[in-house]
């Protein structure tokens, strides 16, 4: 019983350290941090989520990534129909998944001081990219605010697994540099499957949001 006060004094301590100064430190930034939103980050695998994002971009007036989306020439239309300058926007394809959304961006945002991203995904696929980008952003003290996009009847709830297991890959990701998914899938083949970028297919087209409430 002696030992128990200075065991709660050192592991006290320990914790103290983490979030004060050590790894979990971007992580306090993240979910304290009350700046407005900065950039809008559209996740690719359906159409209806570069109308958002393009939209969000015209009226906040904020700077846009689409990661993994359409097209090029498709892209381009849009935004000339929005009235959007190329220059307000990246068209990045170098994600292969959810994850790679992420990894592929999140060094290049914290280096540009980016502290708010707004998240554009599928309302189905939003749980997922939120529970890894909150790990991989929340790692560069990068906080986010998911904005789901309907998709009504064509939404595909996805399981816990695949949730729990990209969560799984982001942590080792932030960790170590790496992502295991492919290691994996050369030593046990069966079972696993890329999907596609962001997740979902294409869906038809979703009603407005309003950009004041974010």
């Amino acid at each position: 019983m002696r030992w128990f006060r200075p065991g709660v004094i050192a592991v006290g301590g320990l914790l103290f350290w983490l979030i004060a100064a050590g790894p979990l430190r971007p992580y306090r930034h993240a979910l304290i941090n009350r700046n407005p939103p900065q950039l809008i980050l559209v996740l690719g695998g359906d159409v209806d989520r570069e109308h958002i994002g393009v939209r969000l971009a015209r009226d906040l007036s904020l700077p846009l990534i689409v990661s993994g989306g359409s097209n090029q020439e498709y892209a381009q239309w849009l935004l000339r129909e929005a009235g959007i300058p190329l220059s307000q926007v990246q068209l990045d394809y170098r994600a292969k998944d959810t994850l790679g959304n992420f990894t592929s961006l999140v060094d290049e945002l914290h280096l540009q001081g980016i502290q708010h991203v707004l998240l554009v995904t599928s309302e189905d696929h939003l749980p997922r990219s939120m529970a890894v980008g909150h790990v991989v952003a929340g790692s560069r003290g990068i906080r986010l605010t998911g904005i789901p996009v309907s998709c009504a009847e064509n939404c595909q709830e996805e399981g816990w697994e695949k949730r729990i297991g990209d969560w799984l890959r982001a942590w080792a990701w932030v960790a170590t540099g790496r992502d295991f998914k492919y290691w994996a899938q050369r030593h046990w083949s069966e079972g696993f499957s890329d999907e596609s970028v962001g997740g979902g297919s294409f869906r038809p087209s979703s009603p407005a949001l309003d950009p004041a409430s974010y």
